[in-house]
């Protein structure tokens, strides 16, 4: 957020700088107020600019096995443009490599989810899907498991088979 702020302001600086340049190759020909106002629309592209490309800077530094399984598009009253394009401010992690199975249990799967979102801290959550079920339970506390493997309180949710989860730890079931 820091170093966003600083290029932010570099921008602005070096916009107001380059227009002050040119006014100073033409004589002095160019309107006074142009220096600030095209510092304000270099900073205001940036942060614009910042704000669509960083879904794709972090999803693309995400380790091999963490796979993207849901995104949420931003729309915003004072961001008119999030109207006609709207970006991604939020989405969804499943760390592939987490994924665990119970011989006893072969249609459910144990995995760590992690939620991404702009000016948030990365958060995970355990989450286990019955995928015969279609239902799936968030094991915020941790969860207590029986003799057989059996997740003993797991609250589950029935879901439909639009669930992004489920889709994702069940496509190949």
């Amino acid at each position: 957020m820091f170093l966003e702020l600083i290029a932010t302001v570099f921008a602005g600086i070096a916009t107001a700088g380059l227009v002050m340049l040119l006014n100073r190759m033409l004589a002095g020909r160019l309107p006074k107020w142009l220096a600030p106002v095209g510092a304000g629309l270099a900073m205001i592209a940036v942060t614009i600019s910042s704000e669509y490309s960083w879904y794709t800077r972090t999803a693309a530094a995400l380790p091999e096995d963490v796979e993207v399984i849901e995104t949420v598009d931003s729309r915003a009253i004072y961001r008119p443009w999030t109207y006609v394009a709207p970006y991604v401010d939020r989405f969804a992690a499943l760390d592939r490599a987490s994924v665990r199975t119970n011989p006893t249990l072969p249609d459910q799967r144990l995995a760590d989810l992690y939620f991404f979102g702009r000016w948030a801290a990365v958060s995970k959550l355990p989450v286990l899907v019955d995928c015969a079920g279609s239902r799936r339970a968030n094991l915020v506390d941790g969860a207590e498991f029986g003799d057989d493997g059996t997740v003993l309180d797991a609250d589950w949710v029935a879901t439909d088979d639009g669930d992004a989860v489920i889709r994702a730890l069940c496509g190949d079931a």
